[in-house]
């Protein structure tokens, strides 16, 4: 028997931010990362981007750079349990259109898959509170003591991706005609492609040019965009200004 399955990136389809900066602002909060690290690495592209000046993927990679950096022995244990807190915090931060699709999706019976970017322990507790079939993250390795060794599996990139998606849909045995993905950036490509019912949440301008670009995919794809207290569905083929 073949299965339906909903396939979810988190950060900016689900979540209205990236999972990784919430956590990354508890660890300064915990005093896991010191202060003076934001002002010194970080302040520079988060204000660029703040004031629209900046791209919010290179304030997004210099967070992640130095948030590998800071993590680099220190016990995981630790890290899971603030990560525990930031989702108790801030896992309703969600798109209305996201969190009703995940609950529509479960009521119809259909597998629900996080897979997404940001690291694994938060990815995890994040499943665990939408209770989802399954999840895939980027895997922060550890040492024999449980400590962070600064080496990661990526899971942001679109052929990391498709290496799970191929997993996960040979072990479910999915549907792919009638499944479904949802994503905001070119990372979720693979997905999007893969699946009958490809949709782009608040899609970034790469995304929705690679969009239109693919005839197939652009016939199929439903673009969603939620400002505010609306829901919008788009063409592909809407006027980028």
């Amino acid at each position: 028997m073949s299965n339906i399955a909903a396939f979810f990136d988190i950060d900016g389809t689900i979540f209205r931010n990236s999972l990784m900066i919430e956590h990354f602002q508890k660890l300064i909060t915990f005093e896991v990362i010191d202060p003076e690290i934001w002002y010194t690495k970080v302040k520079r592209v988060y204000m660029e981007w703040e004031s629209r000046f900046g791209d919010f993927e290179e304030y997004l990679e210099t967070i992640a750079g130095v948030y590998l950096e800071e993590l680099k022995g220190v016990n995981r244990d630790y890290i899971e349990f603030i990560a525990a807190h930031v989702i108790d915090v801030n896992g309703d931060m969600v798109y209305k259109y996201s969190r009703d699709q995940i609950e529509w999706h479960k009521k119809q019976g259909h597998k629900v898959f996080f897979i997404s970017g940001s690291p694994d322990f938060l990815v995890s507790k994040m499943a665990e509170k939408y209770d989802v079939t399954e999840y895939r993250g980027t895997l922060y390795k550890v040492d024999e003591e449980n400590k962070f060794t600064g080496e990661i599996e990526k899971m942001w990139d679109s052929e990391s991706k498709q290496r799970v998606l191929d997993e996960i849909i040979g072990k479910y045995n999915i549907d792919l005609e009638n499944s479904y993905a949802y994503g905001d950036t070119t990372g979720d490509l693979s997905m999007l492609k893969m699946m009958g019912n490809p949709i782009a949440i608040n899609p970034n301008k790469s995304l929705l040019l690679e969009i239109r670009e693919d005839s197939e995919l652009a016939k199929r794809a439903s673009i969603i965009v939620e400002r505010k207290n609306v829901i919008y569905r788009l063409s592909p083929d809407v006027e980028i200004i």
